[in-house]
């Protein structure tokens, strides 16, 4: 008998809403998996649910599993922790870190789950995809020893970045975001903190993750001569003015973009996407991390809590979606 499960589906412009979904058999090779929490990419899925897709970008921004097409009706998302009820015998009674869409349970390949080592718990396992975007980051625009370095944009990818950073020797590390709450977050992940209008200039390098013109124009703006912007937002089908006409030319300043969708040219030789999103969950363990998780609603109440991120009445920085599942052990 196919089981019925339920799944997030984005109906129309700024409409959600929880639809049934059968669960397939699980075949040679495959695994079930029953959702313990998944968390809300509040930039992309912000831009889907509002139907923000560039028609030119439709096949590349599909998410993994996505069912439907854009700019609706679609089942989105990519942030899914859950426990192997059936499957491969190593993996059965696992938790397992997956890119799939909400869902209370899903069938996917066994390669497409990501095993929780001990020391990561269930629900900081969501920020994966957030860190796994940060390493990508890095290896884009590696820092030097001592680089000054500013995040712009204290969201879940410019936290993650953040504690990353503050690990590599000499490197100076400031959060900079128009929230003076984050203030609190920057100190818990080891970084200092300013808002834009105190953010020091000359630095190095600027990773840009604010999703804003504003946000970008001042990236450029805290450069030092022959500095470079690491721009990681994406902004769908808005416009970004920039003032380029002053010191972009004449200091030799520099945007690069990063995306997480591929690997740097450097990196491809000895890294896949499975075993980058391996290292991103076993960076997890640092529990600094747990600081990003600021808020938790059920699985139900999401298609109502989409319409309060879009608006801005559900502020935060990682929003954590809860299933009804109990405990389930790890192995090392």
């Amino acid at each position: 008998m196919v089981e019925e499960a339920r799944a997030f589906w984005v109906t129309g412009p700024r409409a959600a809403e929880i639809r049934p979904e059968p669960v397939p058999d699980v075949g040679p090779g495959e695994v079930r998996v029953r959702a313990r929490y998944s968390a809300v990419s509040r930039g992309t899925e912000r831009l889907v649910f509002r139907g923000g897709v560039p028609p030119d970008q439709h096949e590349r921004m599909r998410a993994p599993y996505q069912a439907g097409d854009f700019p609706w009706p679609v089942k989105y998302g990519y942030l899914s922790v859950g426990a192997v009820e059936e499957g491969p015998d190593d993996l059965v009674g696992r938790d397992v870190f997956c890119l799939h869409p909400h869902q209370t349970a899903y069938v996917v390949p066994g390669s497409e789950v990501t095993p929780l080592p001990c020391g990561v718990p269930p629900r900081r396992a969501v920020l994966a995809g957030a860190v796994e975007t940060a390493v990508n980051a890095l290896w884009d625009c590696p820092p030097l020893v001592g680089d000054r370095v500013t995040v712009v944009g204290a969201g879940m990818i410019g936290c993650a970045l953040a504690r990353l950073l503050v690990g590599i020797p000499g490197v100076r590390v400031t959060l900079v975001d128009v929230d003076p709450a984050r203030a609190a977050t920057a100190a818990a992940l080891g970084a200092g903190f300013a808002l834009p209008a105190e953010a020091c200039r000359e630095q190095d390098l600027v990773f840009h993750a604010s999703a804003t013109a504003a946000g970008l124009q001042q990236s450029l703006d805290l450069l030092t001569t022959d500095g470079v912007v690491a721009e990681l937002s994406w902004y769908g089908d808005s416009e970004v003015p920039l003032r380029l006409g002053g010191d972009f030319h004449s200091r030799r300043l520099a945007i690069r973009a990063s995306q997480v969708g591929t690997l740097p040219p450097g990196s491809r030789g000895r890294w896949t996407p499975q075993g980058r999103r391996a290292l991103a969950v076993e960076l997890l363990r640092d529990a600094a991390f747990d600081a990003l998780l600021t808020d938790v609603s059920p699985f139900e109440e999401l298609p109502d809590l989409m319409a309060r991120i879009d608006d801005g009445t559900a502020p935060g920085i990682c929003h954590t979606i809860a299933y009804e599942q109990g405990e389930t052990g790890c192995s090392a």
